[in-house]
């Protein structure tokens, strides 16, 4: 019998849970009580992620432009920031994970067979993403995509697609870390689980907002305070690159352009690489020079961590040059799930 569950329960908006490397969602309220200090009405997350705390700034009666260059990103962007009322239907549900008696394309079904999913898996997918792109509403489309996001995310080791390893799910041996119960859990259940916390997650807090998939340094506009997250250099030089371990997820979202952008020499079939000086080394010191320059009038504060390149003391230096007063505030005993350095520690610097 397939789970059943109230797609409108009678609680207050409560953001939804995540499996996303590097999110923010457990440090919401430390990051909301350091910008707190601050007077700002306007606010753009400039590399919003899973949206946590442009999230938590809607729900401070912010002002908030969510921006990442990630499609699939975006769209959470859009279904649970710019969004204020609309909210998928139980027959909204039906519709999108019944079969319509058309031909479905099995671009997923032919493409990654025996990588991330089961054949049955991916037919699955294949059937869904194409129903949820006959959506005419663009919310409702957003917060599909949302859910059928998070429940590939949760149905996967290590929760990333950076490797070719159905093979880790589907052994039948012990196992000491991973939740096989999530990996088993049909996807239609998954799916209808993350719509009820999509829709909870849904609120109006009076104000315009809005999300975008731009390249920072693109957006127009002004805004009292931006809030920077990018990619993190660790002092190895190894960056996290979102869009390789997240790769998927963003051809699901450009379904129909998927096999434009794909490299089929790589065993676990990601995207066409991209440069990014956000996550090389030698051009990182520079993006950060000139986002700070870009956003100078607006108070800025930075997420970072203590070890990273640039280090603490260059970042430091480098936003003194725009702003006159630098505000140095860590956060202690926090450590990412796959993170193996207990020495380095949450920063955020504020400059005004």
């Amino acid at each position: 019998m397939v789970e059943q569950l109230a797609l409108f329960p009678q609680t207050a908006p409560r953001f939804p849970r995540t499996c996303y490397q590097g999110s923010k969602a457990k440090l919401t309220n430390w990051i909301w009580d350091k910008l707190s200090q601050y007077r700002f009405d306007t606010c753009l997350d400039a590399f919003g992620g899973t949206g946590a705390i442009a999230y938590r700034l809607k729900q401070e009666q912010k002002q908030v432009a969510y921006n990442d260059h990630l499609r699939f990103n975006y769209w959470i962007g859009r279904a649970l920031i710019e969004n204020s009322n609309t909210k998928l239907s139980d027959l909204d549900v039906e519709r999108i994970l019944a079969p319509h008696g058309i031909s479905y394309p099995s671009y997923i079904a032919d493409t990654f067979a025996d990588i991330y999913f089961t054949d049955d898996e991916n037919r699955w997918l294949d059937r869904v993403i194409t129903n949820i792109n006959g959506i005419g509403e663009p919310y409702k489309k957003a917060l599909a995509l949302f859910a059928l996001a998070q429940s590939c995310i949760i149905k996967r080791p290590y929760n990333l697609f950076h490797r070719r390893n159905l093979y880790i799910r589907m052994a039948d041996v012990q196992r000491s870390f991973g939740n096989k119960t999530s990996w088993d859990r049909p996807f239609e259940a998954c799916f209808r689980q993350f719509v009820v916390e999509a829709n909870m997650a849904v609120f109006d807090n009076g104000k315009a907002n809005r999300a975008l998939n731009q390249d920072v340094f693109d957006i127009e506009g002004n805004f009292d305070l931006v809030y920077l997250d990018p990619p993190y250099i660790s002092g190895k030089g190894v960056a996290v690159d979102y869009r390789d371990f997240y790769h998927f997820l963003e051809g699901i979202t450009d379904y129909e352009n998927w096999s434009e952008k794909i490299d089929m020499r790589s065993k676990h079939r990601r995207l066409l690489s991209e440069p990014n000086m956000w996550t090389d080394k030698h051009r990182i010191y520079r993006a950060f020079e000139r986002v700070f320059d870009k956003y100078s009038d607006s108070i800025l504060a930075v997420s970072y961590r203590s070890d990273g390149i640039p280090s603490e003391g260059d970042l430091i230096t480098l936003l003194k040059r725009f702003k006159p007063q630098v505000q140095v505030e860590r956060y202690h005993n926090y450590q990412y799930a796959l993170s193996k350095n207990k020495n380095s520690c949450e920063i955020i610097l504020i400059g005004q």
